[in-house]
This record gives structure tokens, C-alpha cells and sequence, in this order.
């Protein structure tokens, strides 16, 4: 038999934000259908009408195009394979319904909500299945009159399909190896509904993946207990041969706790499980995104990447999209859910931060100083980043001991860089870097120290490096945390020759004669 060429595809429902669940499953299916050579397919199934959100559809192209993750066809990427959008293809359901029920495999069900939940209600743990179909109103119950009787009358019915007990049912899957079900405890699925002419996932799902020729169904665990049931739906049709090979993916779970990760969970520990931000048109809410609070797709997609897979020892964390392609392998993914380490996020944030080039933090930096009413030049802006992007910056703790903080995203420079755009004005004498390096003697040294940077005519680091270093050599003084205090306030920035020489000289000295008189 000819070998298939790898096809694979993404198919969300627009009933809402895309979740970063969702986008760990387009990541995988773009991974194997990159690394195999193969097409990615985006299709949409909206077949729930009543679900239907405005603008998710175009949120979740939206979503995909900042993430750097391309389609190969698909909803408006083309193809000749549609339509791909779920609610167009109303006549190719029909005809594969009609199939079904030609061949046995599928019947018509008249039974009203009212009669279902009254017989819920009589029988505990009511499954509609082989054992209870003939007491109930279809066409293997009732006669062939009875039924055109019905259907003449427009009476609403749904299509069930007829599960036969007692087989076992084997479903290959790339992750978990060989599961088994027995067929006995599946219920009669509806396929299909007269009342809005669709069908339902379970049969929407496999016409689709037959036609448009998919070879792979990679998707979350969620969908395992339905596997069994669409093994038999593809035997039903004749297609065992074209059936796609199944990868359940792990969860992504609570970082705290057990359970699906969910909003509730985002919205509790401060971070975002949408990728970008989402307005919900029917409340009103908006939802915080991965790429509003600071976060580079590359980061969002290395984080994802290693959420339920490993590519195993020897191979760095940080990883181009090209070298995920490389190294993915399905085989190597987790059965078990994967934690949501939020942490961790951020920590990737910050590596592909401080591996950017200074320039590429101008615009996102520009925008925070205009935030805060400072106007800036790109010249100013490049330089600071440049002192502060790769600083570890040392705080205090509400208990008195230190630690250390990485600067994560770009909003993160605003408290640790104000005072290059603003001088101090207020100095806490509690402060401990203030309190140490602030003595009696020390306004005195400082107004010396003033009067010898006063001289200095070429006020960049190296001029004044040419001037003062003698000098300080001379007075036996080491005035390096003092002159800190009276530029910044704090224990805090760059290296002191580089600030002063951003500031300027006139500044430099402004903030200097201030400091000494107010402390």
C-alpha cells in the first residue's frame, strides 16, 4: 500500500477564546506535520449553532498568526478539500447519514427530550444502547408505517448510531499504546438532528477527517473516551483502511491543586490562559492574553512545547521553533498531565528577553515611558535597556532577607529604570543602602565630589573616568554608593559612570546638590 503523505489538522469550535490548551495542540500538530513533511489543516466546526460567539473565529486566526503558527490550508488559507468550516457542509452529512441508516448501522429516534429525562428519572444510570433501544420510539422498535408516518408529519427525530454489545474495540494511539473498550458500555451516540439539520461532532469529526485525507488525529486527552466510538464509525463506513492514527495528549493541569487547568485558575494566580487579550461581547469581561502582559511568542511556544513532552537528555530548554520541528517525537510525550508551571513561563519569557538585541526592546519600552507621560528617544531608550536588561536586580523581601528577581518582560524595567527619566525627590532614611551610605561626613564629601565632576568638559564615561579616578585615588575616598544615592535614591542601577553620563553633566550635578541638601 502507497504511503500517505502526512495530513493533520486543528479544528476549533468559535463558541469563545482560544484556550492555551488548545494552542499546545496546534503546536504538536504543526511540529509532526512540519517534521513529516505534511499539510496542517485549519477547519472550523461550528455545527452547535447556539453556542456561537461573535469574533472567536477571528480571534483565534488572530491568535495563531502572532504565535508564528501557519496553516497550509483550511478556513482562510484555501484548499481543495472544502468547505472547512463545519456549517457548509450540510449536504455532505446528509448523504453520509443516509449511508448509515442504508446500511443498517444508524437509525431514527422520535423519542422526545421529556420522554428521555422521564425514563432517566424511572431507571438509574439509563443508557440508550442495546439493551434498552427496542422499548423505546425509533425505527427498529416501531413499523415501517409508523415511522414514514412520523417523518410525513414532520415530526423532529435524530439518527443514533447502533452500537452492537459484547466487542472489544482496540484503538491504537501514538502515546498510549493499545486501548481496549468493550463496546457494551458505549451508548447508541447521536449523529445527527432533524431539528437543525447538523450533525453532531462524533459524525461532523470522521466525515471530515476522511475527506479531507487526514492521516494523524493528534488532540487531548479529553477525546480518548470517544475514540472507541469513531473506530467503529469508520468501520460503519467502509474506511478501516483510511483510518487516521490516534495521539491522545495529556492534560494541562491546575498549578496548584488537581484538576483541568482553567480561567478560574489564571484569574486566582494572576496569569493568562488566553493568548491574547479577549472581550466577551455577551458580559462585557475582558480576559488578560499572553501577549498583552509582556510575553514573546517564541517563549509562549518553548514554554508550550514542554508541557507534556520531553526530547530527552542532551538538549537545552531553549528551543527555535526549527529545532522543536527536529526533535518532536510524539512516542516521547507524557500520559500524565502536565502541571501548569506559570513560573516557568516567565522564566522562558526572560531568557528569550535578554537574548533579543537591545533595539528589539525599544518599541514595547517606548510605549511604557509614553504610558508614564515621558517622551524619550530611541538613542535613550536603547542605552538604558542596554545597562538594565541583564540585571539581576536585588530586593528586599517582607521579611528582611534578599532575593533576586530577573527582569521577565519589558513592563518590569519601568520601577527599575524611572530614575533615569526622573530625579528622586524623596530619599527613606529607614532605606538600608540610604541609612549606611549616608553618614555625617558624607554631604561633605559629596559637595567635594561635586565641585571636581564640575570640571569635567568631556562628560562621557571615559572623560569623566579621566578626571575622577585620580582624584579618588588621591582622597583616600570610595564615594561610588554615596553618589548612588544622591542619582537614584536607592541600591539600585547601572554602573555609576554609565548613569552619570546618561544623565549628563548638568543633571548629574542637579540631583547631587538636591540629595546633599535634603539628607
Amino acid at each position: 500500500m502507497t504511503e500517505r503523505k502526512v495530513r493533520v489538522r486543528f479544528a476549533p469550535s468559535p463558541t469563545g477564546p482560544l484556550h492555551i490548551g488548545g494552542v499546545r495542540t496546534a503546536l504538536y500538530n504543526y511540529l509532526f506535520a512540519r517534521q513529516h513533511g505534511g499539510d496542517l489543516i485549519f477547519r472550523i466546526e461550528d455545527t452547535d449553532s447556539g453556542r456561537f460567539v461573535p469574533g472567536a473565529e477571528e480571534y483565534i486566526l488572530e491568535s495563531f498568526k502572532w504565535l508564528g503558527i501557519k496553516f497550509d490550508e483550511g478556513v482562510s488559507f484555501g484548499g481543495d478539500k472544502g468547505p472547512y468550516r463545519q456549517s457548509e457542509r450540510r449536504d455532505i452529512y446528509r448523504e453520509h447519514v443516509k449511508q448509515l441508516i442504508d446500511n443498517g448501522t444508524a437509525y431514527l429516534a422520535f423519542d422526545t427530550p421529556e420522554e428521555l429525562d422521564a425514563k432517566r428519572k424511572d431507571v438509574e444510570n439509563f443508557q440508550y444502547d442495546a439493551s434498552t433501544r427496542l422499548a423505546m420510539r425509533n425505527s427498529l422498535s416501531m413499523s415501517e408505517e409508523e415511522v414514514n408516518s412520523l417523518l410525513e408529519s414532520g415530526a423532529q427525530y435524530v439518527v443514533r448510531f447502533k452500537v452492537e454489545p459484547g466487542e472489544e474495540i482496540h484503538v491504537g494511539d501514538l502515546i498510549r499504546g493499545d486501548v481496549m473498550i468493550n463496546s457494551s458500555i458505549l451508548d447508541d451516540k447521536v449523529l445527527y438532528k432533524s431539528a437543525d439539520d447538523l450533525p453532531t461532532y462524533h459524525l461532523a469529526n470522521i466525515v471530515d477527517d476522511h475527506l479531507m485525507e487526514v492521516t494523524h488525529v493528534i488532540r487531548g486527552e479529553e477525546w480518548l473516551p470517544s475514540a472507541p466510538l469513531h473506530v467503529l464509525l469508520y468501520r460503519a463506513f467502509g474506511w478501516s483502511d483510511t483510518q487516521p492514527q490516534f495521539a491522545h495528549l495529556p492534560l494541562l493541569l491546575k498549578p496548584v491543586g488537581n484538576g483541568k487547568l482553567s480561567k478560574r485558575d489564571g484569574d486566582k494566580l494572576g496569569f493568562p490562559v488566553f493568548p491574547l487579550e479577549w472581550h466577551d461581547p455577551k458580559s462585557g469581561e475582558v480576559s488578560s492574553g499572553y501577549r498583552e502582559k509582556g510575553y514573546l511568542p517564541e517563549a509562549v511556544i518553548n514554554f508550550l512545547a514542554l508541557l507534556g513532552w520531553n526530547p530527552g537528555e542532551g538538549h537545552d530548554e531553549i528551543m527555535s521553533l526549527e529545532e522543536m520541528v527536529k526533535l518532536f517525537d510524539l512516542t516521547k510525550c507524557s500520559k500524565n498531565g502536565a502541571k501548569f508551571d506559570y513560573v516557568k513561563a516567565a522564566w522562558f519569557n526572560h531568557q528569550y528577553l535578554i537574548r533579543q538585541k537591545d533595539e528589539d526592546w525599544v518599541p514595547a519600552f517606548d510605549k511604557l515611558l509614553k504610558e508614564q507621560g515621558i517622551e524619550a528617544t530611541a538613542k535613550q531608550e536603547t542605552e538604558v535597556v542596554r545597562m538594565m536588561k541583564l540585571k539581576v536586580v536585588e530586593y528586599t523581601d517582607g521579611e528582611g532577607g534578599k532575593k533576586k528577581r530577573n527582569i521577565s518582560f519589558v513592563s518590569d524595567l519601568w520601577p527599575l529604570t524611572e530614575f533615569f527619566f526622573r530625579a528622586p525627590k524623596e530619599f527613606d532614611r529607614e532605606d538600608k543602602f540610604v541609612r549606611k551610605n549616608w553618614t555625617e561626613t558624607t554631604a561633605g564629601e559629596m559637595t567635594r565630589f561635586a565641585e571636581v565632576l564640575s570640571t569635567v568638559e568631556d562628560f562621557t564615561v571615559e572623560g569623566i573616568k579621566q578626571v575622577v579616578d585620580p582624584w579618588v585615588e588621591e582622597q583616600g575616598l570610595k564615594p561610588w554608593n554615596a553618589w548612588r544615592v544622591c542619582l537614584v535614591g536607592k541600591g539600585q542601577g547601572p554602573d555609576m559612570y554609565e548613569l552619570a553620563a546618561f544623565l549628563g553633566k548638568e543633571e548629574t550635578l542637579s540631583r547631587m546638590y538636591y540629595a546633599i541638601k535634603t539628607l
